[in-house]
């Protein structure tokens, strides 16, 4: 079968860096919601058949060290981001996604500043995927700024769908692993804190609740840990990597 489509697919952008290997990682979804998205529409998957994709991988400043002093600071995230996906509109994308959960606070400031583009929510488009599961609960791993700020609190609470965070012990064991683990590349440290909240999280609440992995850093190394095995574990950034993969094919197969 030849790759015959009404149009060719979109363009579509990725704005990573925070941190880089998991914006790597993000464009690896993506691909694979790709191929996902051509066997489904009976497309052969090649070469050919991929979208333009582009990642900019910006150096952004730390988004909850910016959420607990200046959100707003001249040398803050929000320069950084926009400056980023400015760069992503210059290619002639039509949507962003961005691959940091904690970033999506400041969702609203981008979409407002490039209305041309549809700059996917990470929270929005995991909220929706849990409703159309029927879920009614959810435990959150997230980032000590994801939890100040409410970020999926408010999107599943519009889903029907309760948010269940760790304590403030788990919050710190959790930033720990992101930091002093992930992204220091102790695979083997993250793997302890993030499997310690999980199993902690279990015994409050029970083995058979959905799990979201919602920092980037955390799907890096939680599915590796004892403690995981058998968990029902949500990657957002697979789920947003399958929107983009939407946005990019859209009237196209």
């Amino acid at each position: 079968m030849t790759n015959v489509f009404r149009r060719p697919p979109r363009a579509v952008g990725i704005l990573g860096g925070m941190g880089p290997a998991a914006g790597a990682d993000f464009v690896r979804l993506f691909v694979e919601a790709c191929s996902n998205h051509l066997r489904a529409h009976n497309h052969p998957v090649n070469d050919q058949a991929f979208p333009e994709h582009w990642l900019v991988q910006m150096p952004v400043p730390d988004r909850t060290e910016a959420l607990r002093t200046s959100p707003q600071a001249p040398h803050g995230p929000a320069p950084y981001m926009l400056q980023g996906v400015g760069r992503l509109a210059a290619l002639g994308v039509c949507s962003v996604a961005v691959a940091c959960n904690t970033a999506h606070v400041w969702h609203a400031q981008l979409q407002a500043l490039f209305p041309q583009l549809r700059i996917l929510h990470i929270a929005e488009e995991t909220a929706r995927h849990l409703q159309q599961q029927g879920m009614q609960c959810a435990i959150v791993l997230a980032t000590a700024g994801t939890y100040q700020t409410g970020l999926y609190d408010a999107a599943l609470l519009c889903h029907g769908i309760k948010a269940l965070q760790p304590d403030a012990a788990g919050i710190t064991l959790l930033m720990q692993g992101i930091y002093d683990g992930v992204k220091r590349g102790d695979t083997a440290l993250a793997m302890q804190c993030f499997g310690q909240v999980l199993q902690d999280m279990q015994s409050r609440h029970g083995t058979d609740i959905p799990v979201l992995m919602a920092c980037t850093e955390i799907p890096l190394a939680l599915p590796q840990a004892p403690q995981a095995q058998g968990a029902r574990l949500i990657d957002p950034a697979w789920i947003l990597a399958q929107a983009l993969a939407a946005q990019a094919y859209t009237e196209t197969v």
